[in-house]
């Protein structure tokens, strides 16, 4: 029995969920989104709720995409209703980040400045030294600042890049000058 697969998923006064025969469509006041449901598993709305349950429970494929698809639609109904973000902070000498309309310009101490285009849904802002990442699909957020990240990964040494605000850099010692005996 998988825990996560088993929970309800409680459906707000707000949220319509349309339910098809292979496609789950979910409307909030945020916006719309759209889940491709697997035929292994059969999805009920009851009583304000979602269940998931597979259709057969010695099949190890429907028991591994039971939690999984569970957790999709939990993230569809709280995408809907409240958003995702997630803040990034950069750390350089010089070091300059701005929004011209759907492109995000950095100045990250190359010799040209990167120019990113934000997708459609994804809102983003700058603020002192963080860039915040918002929009109602949780896939695209984390997807949308993981390729920022990797215009300038964080380094150990200066502490210089582009890093998650939750992300602890392990820092190392750069070379000792040898003292004269």
């Amino acid at each position: 029995m998988s825990r996560i697969g088993k929970l309800p998923i409680n459906i707000p006064d707000d949220v319509t969920i349309k339910l098809d025969k292979d496609e789950l469509s979910v409307q909030g006041p945020k916006g719309s989104l759209d889940l491709r449901l697997s035929s292994k598993l059969d999805i009920t709305q009851a009583e304000g709720q979602i269940q998931v349950t597979p259709k057969d429970e010695t099949d190890k494929e429907s028991r591994a995409l039971w939690g999984t698809f569970q957790r999709l639609i939990s993230n569809l109904v709280s995408g809907v209703t409240d958003g995702f973000s997630r803040i990034l902070e950069f750390k350089g000498v010089g070091w300059r980040m701005e929004v011209n309309g759907k492109i995000l310009v950095m100045r990250v101490g190359f010799s040209h400045p990167i120019e990113y285009k934000i997708p459609e849904d994804i809102e983003i802002n700058i603020e002192k030294n963080k860039i915040i990442i918002s929009g109602i699909d949780k896939q695209k957020v984390g997807q949308v600042a993981a390729e920022i990240r990797k215009f300038r990964k964080p380094e150990p040494y200066k502490g210089k890049g582009i890093k998650y605000q939750e992300e602890v850099i392990k820092r190392k010692a750069g070379k000792q000058a040898k003292t004269a005996a």
